[in-house]
């Protein structure tokens, strides 16, 4: 990841922010799910309707 992609994104979760080359898109999805389950993190509504989006076009 570019220094400049890293600060575009933030701390913004997938609702607001997924890679720009959508090769990884996927990869980033499950990803960010297994974080959040591993560690029993809380999902709230829009990044659960964008993760849901992106996991159905992979």
């Amino acid at each position: 990841m570019s220094a400049s992609s890293n600060r575009s994104k933030g701390d913004k979760d997938p609702a607001e922010w997924v890679p720009t080359r959508s090769a990884y898109v996927c990869t980033y999805a499950r990803a960010w799910v297994q974080v959040k389950h591993y560690y029993n993190l809380s999902v709230d509504s829009a990044e659960k309707s964008a993760l849901q989006s992106y996991l159905a076009a992979c």
